[in-house]
């Protein structure tokens, strides 16, 4: 069910972020994105039918063609590559058992693309027919746990003072809501206690909301619907999956520093992770980056975030932020699963990213491991397809 309700609100999200942005335009409650932001945004050719956008409901052959074009059908920032890429040397390879085993996982799960690291070596790496190491890939909720180091930075910055801040003491839009007695940790946690529907099989629901409330407010429009929400618990009480909180987040980070989470993640994630290629992030009505969804990138470089993730982010977080922001702060009932600050929870230790249609990116500190996947699903989500390959990588950390 949780995982259903993860990819439900997507193609209303993605509906939301194609309206027609101009690049330093206001964003909401009045922030701007400044001209000297290092992201340039790039708009699609021509633009294409409402009807073409709707993710859910493209066909295998139609994804496969599009969540490595992403660019081609939705506006967004992109940002340059670092001048100074991260080697991956090779590593030893893996038993040859366990590399057969990943190959007919790959194509039983649609998968176009695999990387093992340990200790930053490449210990497999794998794409299928049709797709290489220079293409991007669309990362959908993988996105969530880059805006939360987007809120370390953020924090080690000095532009977000505390977690324990008020969210309303960076989006003053929401001071009147259920958000009032909100902080920014639980907003991380999605521990809000604020009520959300993210059942987009009933048209009344607020992630069927998203794109009327885009209509009718234009660049207002997070604010305007989160703000409209009640509480159904004490905040800190109540774990909900909600898309449109990680956008919320999104939103908080970007007044909060005064830039796009485009232009912040060049800056605190491109750059120090040394990602090979350039990194593509959609945009909202704002001008702003969708917080809870939507960038893309060479899946080499999905690996290289989580290497930079296990080795603490030097010094563009602060000093632990991963070990607390990978650890379980919400327990879904024990084993080890969970969610952290917009990560999730694993058994052993572990930790990771996960998107709709099989993107994820798998941490293994106690083996210093990164597991990177870009897949396209037969469906958007898929708990037997995710331990599937969760048990692959408890197999690759079982190796000696």
């Amino acid at each position: 069910m949780r995982m259903r309700m993860i990819s439900s609100g997507l193609a209303a999200m993605l509906l939301a972020s194609c309206a027609t942005v101009e690049p330093d335009g206001p964003a909401a409650d009045g922030a701007m994105l400044p001209s000297g932001d290092a992201a340039v945004l790039r708009m699609p050719a021509a633009e294409p039918a409402p009807e073409e956008l709707q993710v859910l409901f493209w066909d295998e052959a139609t994804r496969s063609a599009r969540f490595r074009d992403m660019e081609s059908w939705f506006a967004g920032h992109e940002v340059a590559a670092a001048a100074d890429p991260r080697a991956l040397p090779a590593g030893a390879p893996l038993p040859a058992a366990l590399a057969a085993e990943i190959r007919s996982t790959m194509a039983a799960t649609d998968a176009v693309g695999v990387m093992v690291l340990q200790a930053g070596a490449v210990r497999f790496e794998e794409y299928a027919p049709g797709f290489d190491a220079e293409q991007r890939w669309t990362s959908f909720s993988v996105a969530k746990s880059f805006t939360s180091t987007l809120l370390g930075a953020a924090l080690r910055d000095g532009h977000i003072a505390s977690l324990d801040d008020p969210v309303t003491q960076y989006v003053p839009g929401l001071v009147g809501s259920a958000y009032d007695e909100v902080s920014v940790r639980q907003l991380a946690t999605m521990t809000s206690g604020v009520a959300w529907n993210e059942d987009y099989s009933d048209p009344a629901s607020d992630v069927a909301q998203l794109n009327r409330f885009v209509l009718e407010h234009g660049p207002d429009a997070i604010v305007a619907q989160m703000k409209a929400l009640p509480r159904e618990a004490p905040p800190g009480e109540k774990w909900v999956y909600k898309t449109g909180e990680t956008n919320l987040l999104g939103l908080l980070v970007e007044n909060a520093v005064g830039m796009s989470l485009a232009g912040y993640a060049k800056e605190n994630i491109v750059d120090p992770a040394g990602f090979a290629g350039d990194l593509f992030w959609m945009t909202d009505p704002r001008g702003g980056n969708v917080g809870g969804c939507c960038l893309s990138l060479r899946l080499a470089d999905y690996a290289r975030f989580g290497q930079f993730v296990l080795e603490g982010g030097g010094e563009q977080v602060p000093v632990g932020w991963f070990g607390e922001a990978g650890a379980q702060q919400v327990d879904f009932g024990g084993q080890g699963f969970g969610y952290g600050y917009q990560w999730w929870t694993y058994p052993g230790g572990n930790f990771g990213a996960q998107g709709i249609f099989g993107q994820s990116i798998t941490l293994v500190p106690e083996k210093d491991m990164v597991v990177a996947i870009v897949s396209n699903w037969p469906t958007a989500s898929s708990g037997d397809l995710r331990r599937r390959w969760l048990g692959i990588t408890a197999k690759l950390a079982a190796l000696e």
